[in-house]
This record gives structure tokens, C-alpha cells and sequence, in this order.
């Protein structure tokens, strides 16, 4: 992190957390499992990707995840999402399925959610780095401070937002959200260990586009490209 190129956009609300104490205690964290030999994904230049795609007032979803994913070559910077020729997690797998009952979109052949990204849906993880194999191990490191910092300035946006929080962890992370200005759609999270409980049947992605179009936005083309070349 020690050249960190924020999209314009964000400079202003975030520049500051860069000099702050825990930022430098993350780096230092991050700097010494690399010397380690630990491997951390994603890749330094996608650290940042979800802000850099989906300039701050732009933003008019968001999509709260929790922890990259810690397998090789999924991860990319944007939750839930993965890069081109990666299999699709068993998560999105679900996410595709309400997809289609939701909005009649059938699922996408990939993983890859630029095209939300580039509409303006923020895809958000709560911590930004993990451990190779070691889903969390960044947990508690200093990344949940800095996406605090994320989601107050998207809070703090003249126009509304719409914050799509899936599980509980997502929900309590964006407690603060101010919900007479912005629509929060909470449910449980599509894991398959818990999408059976109120995911499936939740129609987030109608009831977003449904409010975009309400205070004047377009809605989001929530299809996903057969060609991840075309995100």
C-alpha cells in the first residue's frame, strides 16, 4: 500500500484514512506476511478495485460482502464476484438463482460482476486482503475501520442509495445507514447454509431497481454478460 492511487472521487472523504494509526498498523501487518512467504489475494492493484470501478457519486447501489474469497485466482477486488474462468461460488450460485425468479435473468456462465460495478453497484467486502487458504485471517487487521469510512461517505451522499445487506454481519457493519434517506433491503445470506431461510423469495434486485426509478435513477441491468470481456 505504499502507493495508493485512489480513485479521484474518493480522495477527499478517504484521503485522511491513510495517515491515521491503524492504517499504518495494517500496512506494517500486511508488509510482514508477505515477508513471511504468506501469499495474499487479491493482488495489491485490486485492493481498491470495487472504489476505482464505482466512482463515489455514482454509487447507487451497495453490495456489502464480508471477506475475499481465498481460493487461487478468485479473487478480484469486488465481492461476491470472481475473475473470468473461475468456477462460480456455491454464494453467487444462489445470488443467480433469486436473479432469475426475481427478474426472469437466467444465470450467468461466470462469475464476473464488473458489469454491476461499472452501473454503479458498489461490491463492497468488509476487510479488503486475506491469506491464501485462510478464509478471515485479515479479520480484525484494520480493513473494517477503513470500509466504515466507505460506507459513512456513501451515507453521506445527497442522493439515495440503495444498501443491500445479506446476513448478519452485513447488517450490523451498516447499522448506521441513514434509512429515512437510503433503502436498506436486509435478508439472510445466500449461502447455501442459509438461503433456504429468506433469501430465495427476497426480490432485492426488483425492489433496488424499483426505487432507483422511483426518485428518478435509471435501474441497473442487473444481466450478466455471456462474455467477460464485455463487462
Amino acid at each position: 500500500m505504499a502507493e495508493v492511487k485512489l480513485e479521484e472521487s474518493w480522495k477527499a472523504p478517504l484521503a485522511g484514512e491513510f495517515d491515521k494509526p491503524y492504517m499504518h498498523d495494517l500496512k506494517a501487518f500486511l508488509q510482514a506476511e508477505k515477508a513471511a512467504g504468506k501469499r495474499i489475494f487479491p493482488k495489491g492493484s485490486d485492493f481498491f478495485r470495487a472504489l476505482d470501478l464505482t466512482p463515489l457519486d455514482r454509487v447507487r447501489v451497495v453490495i456489502l460482502g464480508q471477506d475475499p474469497y481465498h481460493g487461487e485466482g478468485q479473487a478480484h477486488g469486488l465481492c461476491f464476484s470472481v475473475q473470468p474462468g473461475v468456477k462460480t461460488p456455491p454464494s453467487l450460485v444462489n445470488i443467480y438463482k433469486e436473479l432469475q425468479t426475481d427478474l426472469g435473468i437466467p444465470p450467468a456462465r461466470h462469475g464476473f460482476l464488473e458489469h454491476w460495478a461499472k452501473q454503479g453497484v458498489l461490491l463492497l467486502n468488509a476487510v479488503l486482503t486475506v491469506q491464501m487458504g485462510v478464509a478471515n485471517a485479515h479479520q480484525g487487521k484494520g480493513w473494517e475501520t477503513f470500509t466504515d469510512a466507505v460506507i459513512r461517505a456513501v451515507n453521506d451522499q445527497p442522493h439515495p442509495v440503495v444498501f443491500i445487506l445479506w446476513g448478519a454481519y452485513a447488517q450490523k457493519k451498516a447499522a448506521f445507514v441513514d434509512t429515512t434517506k437510503h433503502l436498506v433491503l436486509k435478508s439472510v445470506h445466500p449461502s447455501p447454509l442459509s438461503a433456504y431461510n429468506g433469501f430465495f423469495g427476497s426480490k432485492p434486485f426488483s425492489k433496488t431497481n424499483h426505487f432507483l426509478e422511483a426518485h428518478g435513477f435509471a435501474p441497473i441491468d442487473w444481466r450478466v454478460p455471456d462474455n467477460p470481456a464485455d463487462s
